[in-house]
């Protein structure tokens, strides 16, 4: 989908640019398939902050996505392709044969009056639900299971694709977006193609209203606070005084690895995501 500039008539239309929405057929939700969104600001069941920079934002609704895509062997036509506040990627309205409705993400090349399905013996066609055993070697894949019926976990934003490289001894080797790869049974599902909205990320925000509306509040720079606020803070002008860059409560910022080291799915990690081979402890 392009992505739509402006005469910089204004300083905020300089840089501002946002999607054309043509492939958007629908303007309201299904109904049915909404739920209310009650905004934390951040905050936990105690009231306390957890996450800064979180707050306002404009009133967003729920849609219900169809993950687990577990409606077997029942042909789905596509009723319309609808914009998600929740999320980057474009959802697909699917209406069965039954009468029922559901949400999924829709991927490029997907169009109104397309006709899904899901299932072991759903033909390997953009948009469809099928196990990765029966996947032929090679398949761009979207919308993975981690659990066998859990529903789809990864890879599911926006442009993003994985592809589906082998299959051996009950498990199938799947490269990731951040290029990592890793060993996901065969069983779990997954939905071919590439995940729709492919332009998103050449989106620009172009002035603060835009990061307002989305819900993001803006962030005091650690230098530029007090030390009794920030390890960071404090000096005669701009200084961070020497030391590493640190969070509020000195963790390091930079280069500090967060992840477990010993992590039961590290087992099923053949090639991290920097190129090297995963060294099992």
């Amino acid at each position: 989908m392009p992505v739509k500039s402006f005469r910089p008539l204004t300083p905020s239309l300089r840089y501002l640019t946002v999607s054309s929405f043509e492939e958007i057929t629908k303007d309201k939700p299904e109904k049915s398939l909404v739920q209310i969104r009650k905004k934390t600001g951040g905050r936990n069941s105690q009231g306390r902050v957890t996450s800064r920079g979180r707050g306002g934002g404009h009133k967003q609704k729920i849609r219900l996505v169809d993950f687990r895509r577990n409606k077997f062997d029942v042909e789905a036509r596509v009723v319309a392709i609808e914009y998600d506040p929740m999320r980057s990627a474009y959802l697909a309205l699917l209406e069965y044969k039954d009468g029922e409705k559901r949400y999924i993400l829709a991927p490029v090349g997907l169009k109104v009056g397309a006709r899904v399905s899901s299932g072991a013996a759903a033909p390997a066609e953009v948009g469809n639900s099928l196990p990765l055993k029966s996947i032929p070697i090679g398949s761009v894949i979207h919308n993975i299971e981690l659990i066998p019926g859990k529903g789809g976990q990864l890879v599911r934003a926006a442009g993003g694709m994985a592809t589906l490289m082998s299959i051996a001894d009950g498990y199938a080797l799947v490269r990731l977006p951040s290029g990592e790869i890793r060993k996901v049974k065969e069983q779990c599902y997954a939905t071919l193609g590439q995940v729709g909205n492919t332009d998103h990320e050449n989106v620009v925000l172009g002035k603060a209203g835009r990061s307002r509306h989305l819900g993001i509040r803006p962030l005091s720079r650690a230098v530029c606070k007090n030390p009794v606020d920030h390890p960071m803070g404090g000096g005669a002008g701009r200084t961070a005084g020497g030391g590493h860059p640190v969070t509020p409560w000195g963790v390091i910022t930079k280069g500090f690895k967060t992840r477990k080291k010993v992590r039961y799915s590290n087992r099923y990690i053949v090639t991290r995501r920097d190129g090297r081979p995963m060294k099992m402890k």
